[in-house]
């Protein structure tokens, strides 16, 4: 069984079971990287992820840990500690909850490639993020259709009333091989999976008053209704995040429910060729 965090019981809906105030996961849980990137990987044993090609991961390294052990050093289970409230209202997060913040370095790095080694930019493909308002260039991992779904979002979000339009454009940028600010870890940047929309209407914890020395205080000014066009296509929000980042979107299916389909592609246009 994993065991899932969580201060706040709703947060536990999509799990099996919430004893004294911590979330059990069943082994059914754990499928859920399966069943998120069915292209990559086969099946869930004992503990092992095993990928299509053969690789084996450890899902847990045996290890009970702090908040900031679990942000700098998680095991692949480690990943779904905190449920993602997808699809809810406005929420103060919680202390020190914040679902999809840690990333297993190994899994991304097999998953997407390394971009300090230079394996992630052949896998880049470019779109046009609001090809009607913004005709932005934006380049994209094309790994697990992640180009595809981003795509997806930005046609939904470019039919939105013109009071949207502030929030989404231009945007801050996809990929990018940095590390995260104030740590040596890779950025979902540099996998191709992440962008930030407009930067000047975005709140960020380490930009607010206090931040940096560890006292959060939330705030948001992006509308929900651009968050559930993201999160129905496998992006989630780092305005869930008690450590806000309120212009970072990511594509982690697996912390996130069945994704919504694609519209298939008409006869004669790039993606029916």
């Amino acid at each position: 069984m994993i065991r899932l965090r969580s201060t706040a019981t709703a947060l536990c809906a999509s799990f099996a079971v919430m004893t004294a105030g911590v979330c059990m996961a069943s082994a059914a849980d754990v499928e859920r990287f399966v069943q998120a990137y069915p292209d990559a990987l086969e099946k869930i044993e004992g503990n092992w992820l095993v990928w299509r090609d053969g690789t084996r991961m450890p899902l847990d390294d045996g290890g009970v840990k702090s908040f900031s052990a679990w942000l700098e050093k998680p095991d692949i289970e480690d990943m779904l500690r905190e449920p993602y409230p997808a699809g809810i209202g406005a929420a103060d997060p919680p202390p020190d909850s914040d679902p999809g913040r840690a990333r297993n370095a190994a899994f991304f790095d097999k998953m997407y490639g390394d971009c300090r080694k230079g394996e992630v930019k052949a896998k880049l493909k470019t779109i046009v993020w609001l090809p009607k308002k913004a005709r932005q260039r934006l380049e994209v991992t094309t790994v697990n259709g992640v180009a595809d779904r981003l795509e997806a979002v930005s046609k939904e979000l470019d039919a939105l009333p013109t009071k949207f339009d502030k929030f989404l454009a231009p945007a801050g940028g996809t990929y990018n091989c940095r590390t995260i600010a104030g740590t040596d870890r890779t950025s979902a940047h540099g996998s191709g999976i992440a962008i930030d929309i407009a930067v000047s209407q975005s709140d960020y914890w380490r930009w607010a008053p206090g931040g940096a020395s560890g006292r959060v205080v939330y705030r948001n000014r992006i509308p929900l209704e651009i968050v559930h066009i993201f999160e129905r296509h496998g992006f989630i929000w780092g305005g869930r995040w008690h450590h806000y980042d309120t212009m970072h979107f990511e594509y982690r299916p697996e912390l996130l429910p069945p994704l919504a389909p694609l519209e298939p592609a008409t006869e004669g246009s790039p993606a029916g060729k």
